[in-house]
């Protein structure tokens, strides 16, 4: 029979693995061993000192918003740490405790704090602007895939709401930088502006207490809180699709903080101009200033990037692995990174040098997983190139047979390599219902049952998702 912190981790484990890429849940969470929970404090055993601290560095939020969901509130983590001597000694390290405000992301229930609430009038100086004070300007490298972007950002940092770019629009696929430039944004205007308010939150949060707000009765108390902030930057902004109150509320809020020359800094996986589901007014503000996209970053770029991070976390690496890497992993930078990190937990845990060998064996195995991740946007991008129709045409009410076609095609994959409901998948595809979504991917998978042509047509589809 399994100990009670066996069963206290193994629930522990359940929730992180469904919150993380499995890669990273492999290699800094399978290898950790319960030992002991006694007097609220569970004991874990970590392979090396270099395993505890990364696990304090990137993963001590999730690790202890789960604690206390499972556990309870105020569980202390306390780590033993193998120590590689002749007499396999260990140490033990305390983790660190941090207080949490809002909702927990898993439960959706209240977390307590020892913070003020959000909507509390605070002086600026006890203000938290959820602001990453690690993302700056200067390890925000630039090549010619980023020089605009970059360039504005900074234009803005400088003189917040006094350049035409308010708001600022930043788009771009996941991982190419948008929310390290959003942060690096933010904490260069509270470097040069101590007295502003800047508040950095994702759409997603903003919806959470926008719906919270609603619940308590305290709708008044949101919208003041928001229309006092000077440099507001929500980050995801295409996750308001299809929220009509919610989006009503932000209309009122960014007009607000617009006329009185406040800065709006706004990021999306795709341009104003391809955003479904969001208010025609709300599209023609996001216009108003500068929309730009951050493009993939070129292998110059790359190399930057990986010579960077190779360099900050101490490591030795030759230079044939770094351009096999650069050339391998061309998708965003968070793919590089995380290389980087898997190359260097593979070396500490195996006790070998990083080499072309392992360098291949790595990269494998996070590119398969990367692949299986396929956006809406890319769906759209390879549906209408595939059938050599415009995007706009896909989401218009054209009966034209090629056009109906590739609009249901569309659907089909969105549904099959998504988690949006037919409601949802009808917001991005023109705003059609529930039952025309229904319908459409029906159609398909009768076709694809008795066309060989349009059958070898969505395998060739699924092909170019997935490179």
């Amino acid at each position: 029979m399994n100990n009670k912190f066996d069963i206290l981790w193994s629930n522990c484990l359940n929730v992180i693995k469904d919150n993380i890429p499995d890669p990273a849940f492999n290699t800094w969470f399978a290898p950790i061993v319960p030992l002991n929970y006694e007097a609220n404090v569970l004991t874990i055993q970590v392979p090396s000192q270099f395993f505890y601290e990364y696990l304090e560095d990137k993963y001590l939020d999730i690790i202890q918003q789960t604690l206390y969901r499972e556990i309870g509130e105020g569980t202390i983590l306390n780590y033993r740490i193998l120590v590689e001597t002749e007499s396999n000694t260990a140490v033990e390290m305390r983790g660190e405790s941090k207080s949490f405000a809002g909702t927990d992301k898993y439960t959706n229930k209240k977390i307590s704090a020892k913070v003020p609430s959000p909507f509390d009038r605070v002086e600026t100086s006890e203000f938290d602007s959820q602001i990453n004070k690690k993302y700056k300007f200067n390890n925000f490298f630039e090549g010619e895939s980023n020089r605009l972007t970059r360039t504005a950002a900074e234009a803005v940092a400088n003189n917040p709401a006094k350049t035409a770019f308010n708001p600022l629009f930043i788009h771009g696929n996941s991982g190419v930088g948008k929310t390290h430039l959003c942060h690096a944004l933010g904490s260069k205007v509270q470097e040069l502006y101590p007295d502003k308010k800047v508040l950095y939150l994702s759409a997603h949060l903003f919806k959470v207490q926008y719906t919270d707000a609603r619940r308590f009765n305290t709708i008044n108390d949101f919208i003041n809180f928001y229309q006092s902030i000077d440099v507001l930057i929500i980050d995801d902004i295409q996750e308001l699709s299809g929220l009509e109150k919610t989006q009503n509320t932000f209309f009122h809020i960014f007009n607000h903080l617009h006329q009185n020359n406040k800065q709006l800094v706004m990021t999306s996986d795709c341009a104003p101009m391809d955003m479904q589901g969001v208010e025609e007014r709300l599209l023609t503000r996001f216009r108003w200033g500068l929309a730009t996209k951050l493009e993939r970053p070129d292998k110059e770029l790359r190399k930057k990037i990986l010579q960077n991070k190779i360099l900050s976390d101490g490591l030795s690496i030759p230079d044939d692995v770094v351009d096999y890497i650069a050339d391998m992993v061309t998708e965003n930078v968070r793919d590089l990174e995380g290389i980087v990190v898997s190359l260097m937990a593979h070396s500490i845990i195996n006790n070998r040098e990083i080499d072309m060998s392992l360098a291949r064996r790595v990269v494998e195995q996070s590119i398969k997983f990367e692949q299986k991740r396929i956006t809406v946007q890319k769906i759209k991008d390879t549906v209408s190139d595939f059938y050599s129709i415009k995007k706009d045409l896909i989401q218009s009410s054209s009966r034209k047979r090629e056009i109906v076609q590739a609009r249901q095609v569309t659907m089909f994959f969105i549904k099959k390599h998504t988690e949006l409901s037919l409601s949802q998948i009808g917001i991005q595809v023109g705003n059609r219902s529930h039952a025309t979504v229904l319908h459409a991917c029906n159609t398909v998978k009768n076709y694809y049952d008795f066309d060989k042509t349009f059958r070898s047509d969505l395998e060739e589809i699924e092909k170019i998702l997935y490179t």
